[in-house]
This record gives structure tokens, C-alpha cells and sequence, in this order.
């Protein structure tokens, strides 16, 4: 990080100074963040300073504002081993700097192995029983209309060429009510955003990064939101950790194939290619799992 090149155009001054508000230092040198350990926009940086280093967020939209604001809203609610540091935060009111632990000498997935999905589990198990923060809400009907939405124009999910519209017309009566009785209701802190380019390894624990969206359901949420990303990374089928659940499997499947093949998200480019991998897998586990014909 120390002979990281300084981006072209150079961070402003006004920049500059909001980043030091946040960690109480100046950086020196800074670089986009690349690869899974800082997402795909400018806007998250990697900054070092002789003898300090950090990665930072900083909220140069409105939508991405606003999720630095949550964000940090909820690393001052939280505490756990599966957090990364939080190091720092200002807001002018226009551009609000999130500043956290430079996580890119971790291991970030994949390759998956036994020993690295039994991590997760156990993040999840310390997510889960974590004391709910009072500014969260519960899940009510989050996603469980996607299927009906695709049904009313499948054009966008088609285009992604999972399944025919034959194969469609069949199923999406099967697959809309199982994702309508999906039990994504609960008292457990969730995520809610967890897949595997949330998760890093260090020291023998998972880290989970993006904390913008927690909620308060079912924690089998979080695991059926993750296992298509585990799945098309390597790792087994998702009934293999979470086996007889097919509401659940049809709710999430319906949540990436009704998204997968929207507009791309200027600030989360990475997105929707990310939502047609799980596609690629939560379509044929809601299949398996209902009985349902293979996707084709």
C-alpha cells in the first residue's frame, strides 16, 4: 500500500481534508480500491500515511451517502469479531467519509473450502444472536412480489437466458407462491447482504464488510442469500447447508432473477453481473428443491 501510485485526476484539497477529519491524519498516497476488498467505484479508496493505512468510503452521490451514513450508523451499534475495525467518519453535510481497517492483505474468497465455509457459519452464528440495534427495522414483504414482477415482464430476466419462457410460464406460478410463504420473518439481527464479496478471512475468523443494510428476520435469510454466491464460486449446492427449505429458495432466487437483468447501478457496477451468477444457481436449487423441471 505505502508505493501505491496516487490516482490521476488527484484527490482534492476539500477531499483531502474530509479524509482527515475522519482518521485524524493526512493521507499521502492513495489508490482506488481494486478487486473485492473495495468494490468497483472511485468513490473507495485505499490511503496511506507513513506508518498508517486505511481504506475509506466516501458518499460523492446521494445514494452512496446515504449508505456510508447506515453504515456507519451501525458500526456504532455493533460489536463482534466478525466486524472490521471501524477507524473513522465525518460528514460536512455533503460528502460523508467512512473510513474502516484496510482489509486487502486478507483472504477473500474464492477458492471455498470446508474450513472457510465453517468460518462463515460461525460469523453468522455471532450475527445472528447479536442484541438487535434500536434503530433497525423488521422484515415484512421485502422481494416476496420479484416473481410476480417478472411475470408481468419477463423481457429483462429472459434476456439473461437462465430458462426459456416455456419453462417460465410453468413455473413462476410454483415458484410466486413459495416465495410468498417464505418464513423470511424473525427476531435475529440479519445482514442482508451477504454474499461472498462481503466476506474476507483473517486470523481464523470471517470478516463481513458493507454493513448498509441490516435487518431484524430469520437468520436462515442470511444463509440462503449467501449459498448461490457460495455455489457458483466453487461450493456445494445450497440444499447441502440449508436442506428443505424451498420457500426460501424460491424467495431469493426470485430477488437475483428479477434484478440480474435491470439497468446497471453507476455507484455498485459489479452488481448485476454478481445477481446473474446466483441466478445461475438459486434458479435451478428453487427448481430442485419444488420439484420443478430443470431451468431450460
Amino acid at each position: 500500500m505505502h508505493n501505491a501510485p496516487v490516482i490521476t485526476p488527484p484527490l482534492s484539497p476539500v477531499d483531502l481534508d474530509r479524509i482527515e477529519r475522519a482518521l485524524g491524519w493526512r493521507p499521502t498516497q492513495w489508490a482506488p480500491a481494486s478487486g473485492r476488498a473495495g468494490g468497483a467505484t472511485a468513490a473507495r479508496l485505499l490511503v496511506s500515511a507513513p506508518g498508517e493505512r486505511a481504506f475509506v468510503k466516501l458518499g460523492t452521490t446521494e445514494l452512496t451517502a446515504n449508505w456510508f451514513r447506515r453504515e456507519h450508523e451501525n458500526y456504532l451499534a455493533l460489536a463482534g469479531p466478525f466486524l472490521p475495525q471501524l477507524l473513522g467518519f465525518s460528514d460536512d453535510g455533503t460528502v460523508p467519509v467512512l473510513a474502516i481497517e484496510d482489509l486487502s492483505d486478507a483472504t477473500w474468497p474464492p477458492p471455498w473450502d470446508d474450513e472457510k465455509i465453517a468460518q462463515v457459519l460461525d460469523a453468522f452464528a455471532l450475527v445472528h444472536a447479536h442484541p438487535i440495534p434500536s434503530h433497525l427495522t423488521a422484515m415484512k414483504d421485502e422481494f416476496r412480489g420479484d416473481w410476480d414482477s417478472v411475470a408481468k415482464a419477463p423481457e429483462p430476466f429472459l434476456a439473461l437466458g437462465l430458462c426459456s419462457a416455456a419453462w417460465l410460464e410453468n413455473a413462476v406460478p410454483v415458484l410466486s407462491a413459495a416465495a410468498w410463504a417464505a418464513p423470511i420473518q424473525g427476531s435475529a439481527l440479519l445482514h442482508f447482504d451477504i454474499r461472498s464479496d462481503n466476506l474476507c478471512f483473517r486470523d481464523g475468523r470471517a470478516v463481513i464488510i458493507d454493513w448498509n443494510a441490516p435487518i431484524v428476520g430469520n437468520p436462515d435469510v442470511d444463509l440462503a442469500a449467501w449459498l448461490p454466491s457460495l455455489a457458483s464460486e466453487g461450493g456445494p449446492h445450497p440444499e447441502a447447508i440449508l436442506p428443505a427449505a424451498p420457500e426460501l429458495a424460491a424467495w431469493i432466487a426470485g430477488y437475483f432473477c428479477a434484478h440480474a437483468g435491470l439497468e446497471p447501478i453507476p455507484e455498485a457496477p459489479h452488481v448485476r453481473p454478481l445477481q446473474l451468477a446466483q441466478g445461475r444457481t438459486s434458479l435451478p436449487w428453487a427448481a430442485r428443491a419444488l420439484g420443478l423441471p430443470v431451468p431450460g
